[in-house]
Formats: structure tokens, sequence, C-alpha cells
């Protein structure tokens, strides 16, 4: 007897799922919300300190600035320079640093399809530090203000480059074990860092070890440019390949039969996470955890479509880290904690709630 002829009805492999969703917001209400919130966080971060300014005061200083004379003045001079030439400033950084460091977590998590993914743990905010400390203490500002964000850089890129090298020379092509090797390489990284600060100039290390600990108070706007410039050519890259990143968290082997370049396209992610980063780091100093929190709690809200995944990861990137600064101003007034403390203690904890949640 004959084999029947294959039905032409016969129903085709099932597609390639898309990535894990989990419950979704409607995309309005997420993004109406997040501003909300974010321009209420940016009042309240300008509102408080040492010196206490009453929101209707902020905004009128505000608007003032924006639009000239446009009401009349009913505050001082000095309230005035905290408004718009201390604090303001300030929040903006906030928001650049925190955005930036979130979309490259979620980008990395993507590459590597590893969630404990973040340029803290993978070395690329040691290299960051280590090329602004380089500039700051032993090369000098030649080339004015865009020597520090340019050292961040290169030296971001170079500790990308070196866990990359590690990783293949170790053999540690799994995702797990990347992480490993980015560990290993802060670690060395951070060790000639700390080199460079003990041979520099004993009074200016004071400041730069301040620095290492993450801070904004440095801010000023005349450097908001390179952030801002970094974050949205960068970050635009990043959301136009939100389809390759959708690729790549289900497998190389899915992404190559899509036509993905699949190890130029994660070298090209490396890179331009590295150089949000070394932008950022040069003027916040480290900051670590931002880039492994948000993403994942991003997800429980919108899922894992990065086409919705990175500009929510940037908003609530934002807004977490404004708020960081607000507690880290408020918990030693008049004196600034270090942000990167704050983060480094909320970003433990989470880490380990990570991890429980995943062996569990």
């Amino acid at each position: 007897m004959k084999d029947a002829p294959i039905s032409s009805a016969e129903p085709a492999p099932p597609p390639v799922a898309p990535p894990r969703r989990g419950r979704r917001l409607p995309v309005w209400a997420i993004a109406v919300s997040g501003v909300a919130v974010l321009l209420v966080s940016l009042s309240l971060a300008v509102s408080v300190g040492a010196v206490s300014i009453p929101l209707a005061t902020v905004w009128s200083i505000l608007i003032n600035k924006i639009a000239p004379e446009t009401l009349a003045r009913d505050w001082s001079v000095g309230r005035e320079a905290i408004v718009w030439d201390i604090r303001f400033p300030r929040a903006i950084l906030a928001c650049f640093v925190g955005a930036g460091l979130a979309i490259v977590g979620a980008s990395l998590q993507a590459v590597t399809r590893n969630p404990l993914a973040d340029p803290h743990l993978l070395g690329i905010s040691a290299g960051g530090a280590f090329g602004a400390i380089l500039a700051m203490l032993h090369t000098g500002l030649f080339l004015g203000l865009l020597t520090v964000p340019l050292f961040a850089f290169l030296g971001a890129l170079g500790a990308t480059v070196l866990v990359l090298s590690v990783s293949q020379i170790a053999s540690a092509t799994s995702a797990d074990r990347l992480v490993l090797a980015g560990v290993a390489v802060s670690f060395i990284v951070m060790s000639v860092a700390n080199v460079l600060i003990f041979l520099g100039d004993p009074r200016a290390t004071h400041t730069v070890v301040f620095w290492m600990l993450g801070g904004l108070g440095l801010a000023h706007w005349d450097q908001l440019l390179y952030p801002a410039a970094a974050l949205t050519l960068c970050g635009g890259y990043l959301w136009m390949n939100a389809g390759r990143l959708n690729a790549m968290t289900i497998g190389d082997e899915t992404a190559t039969t899509l036509g993905i370049p699949v190890a130029r396209f994660r070298l090209t992610v490396f890179a331009v996470g590295a150089l949000i980063t070394g932008v950022m780091v040069a003027f916040s100093g480290i900051i670590g955890f931002v880039g492994l929190m948000i993403p994942h709690i991003v997800r429980l809200l919108t899922g894992g479509d990065y086409r919705r995944l990175l500009p929510v990861s940037a908003l609530c990137g934002a807004v977490f880290l404004v708020w960081a600064d607000i507690i880290a101003r408020m918990i030693m007034a008049p004196d600034d904690m270090p942000i990167g403390i704050v983060t480094g203690l909320i970003g433990g904890v989470f880490f380990v709630w990570l991890l429980r949640r995943r062996i569990g």
C-alpha cells in the first residue's frame, strides 16, 4: 500500500514565540503617568534641600527663565541662583544619567541573554571611571570640556573590548560566564584606576574619590549638551533596532535566520552602550545597578517587547535617579551623600531578590 500523499493543508511549523510580555498596560497610560511622575519628581528635586523653596516659586523662576518678565519677581536673587544654576541642571543630569544607564542595561540583557547584565557588572562603568580619572588627574583638560567625556568613552570602550577578549580566551561564551568575566575585568580596571589616584595630585584626590562614589553636584548647563547628545543619538539607534533586540533575546540561531549579523550587531550594541555609559560616568561618577533594576521593573509593566521596553525604561530610569538624588541630599542634609551609595543599597537588595527569584 502506498503512503498517502502529504496534504497541502498540513499546518506549517509554529512561528517563533515573541519575547514573554507579561501583563501589559496601555501605552498612553504608561506615557501620561510616567511624564506626570517625572514632572512632579523634578519639581520636588528643585524644591527640597538645605534651603527649601516653595514649588510656586520654583515654577515662577522656571517660567521667567523660559519667557523673561512673564511674571513679577517676588523672589531673591539667591533663590533664583539656587533653582536655576544649581538644582535644575542637577535634576536634568539625573534624568539623563538614569535614562542612559537604564537603556544600556536593557540592551545588554538582550544581546547577552542574561538578566543580570548591567554596565556596572560588565566592567563598562569601571572603564569609564578609569578614563575620566586619567583625564582629571594626569592629562589635564587639553580638549576643554570634551576631554573627560572622551577619555571616559575610550576607557569604557577599552573595558568592553577587554571583557570580550577575556571571555574568548577563557572560552566563557555563555551568558553567565560573560558576566563573570565582566566582574573580573571591573576589579582589574578599578585597581589600576586606584593606582592613578594614588599617583595623582593629593590636593585633587579627595574630589576624585568623592566623584567615584557617584554624584551630580558638579552639574552645569554648559555640560549638559554631551549627555543629552549621547542619550539622544545612541538611544535613538537602540530604539530603531528594537526588533533586532527582540530577536536576540530568543537566540542567536533565530536572529541569524532573520538575517541579523549576530556577532557584528552584538559588538555594535556593546560599543553604543560603552559610549552612553562613558559619557554618563564622566559627569556623574560610578552609579551602579540602575541598568540592572529598571528593565526588570519595566518588564512587569510593558512586557518584553523592546519597542516599548526601551522608552519606558528611559523614563523610569530618569524618575528613579531623580528620587535617589533627593534621598541622597536629604539623609545627611545639609551635606550631600554620594548618590552611588543610595543606588548601591537599593540595587544590592534588588540583586539578591532577583537571584532568589531565578533560583526559585
